[in-house]
């Protein structure tokens, strides 16, 4: 959750453009003679922010696939131990059975107890990345959801800029009234039911 809260703290400033100026009119603008650049006065600025953990935790999407990812680890565990738990049996069958094998007969086995070991670390570590792999698709996905989201909610509302508001985060005192959190939610919530709706 906190590694997804970081990475949508990019939503940040940084979301969306300004309006033109024939959209607005002309309150608060003036244009340059000299190079045609558009000044936008800070209090014709209309702004809100959402409490970008509320909107992670609160998101289905979000819910569901870390579900997924979650049970999806629980069964590797699960299949990993049952490996780890053979290997140390047959380890523990090498010591009993040691004394009665040759020299080389020993060397065999040991080199072959280190083969499956090293297997067994191989297979963990491959389950680790995989499901590594599935996290950062998943921050990846939702960060590309609330994103899209965001931009044709700030069109709609007329909005030219959305902030993230994270605790610590570069935000430290907004009005209650900015706060679009629980709309945002409400709205990321019903597209995405939509979206499951036409895909079944």
């Amino acid at each position: 959750m906190k590694k997804l809260a970081k990475v949508l703290g990019f939503l940040g400033v940084a979301a969306f453009t300004f309006s033109s100026c024939n959209q607005k009119g002309e309150t608060g603008s003036t244009q340059s003679s000299e190079d045609g650049a558009v000044e936008v006065s800070i209090t014709d600025l209309k702004v809100a922010y959402v409490l970008t953990d509320s909107v992670i935790s609160k998101f289905d999407f979000y819910i569901e696939k870390s579900e997924e990812i979650t049970e999806k680890g629980r069964k590797f565990e699960s299949e990993l131990g049952s490996r780890a738990r053979g290997f140390e049996q047959e380890v523990a069958n090498f010591e009993q059975t040691a004394g009665s094998m040759t020299m080389n007969q020993q060397r065999a086995k040991q080199e072959e107890l280190m083969k499956k070991e090293r297997n067994l670390m191989t297979y963990r570590d491959n389950l680790m990345q995989e499901l590594s792999a599935d996290e950062a698709k998943l921050y990846t996905d939702v960060y590309d959801r609330v994103q899209e989201f965001l931009t044709q909610y700030a069109e709609e509302k007329d909005f030219e800029l959305i902030l993230s508001y994270t605790r610590g985060g570069a935000i430290w005192y907004s009005k209650k009234s900015l706060d679009i959190t629980n709309d945002v939610i409400e709205g990321l919530n019903k597209k995405y039911s939509e979206m499951k709706s036409t895909e079944k």
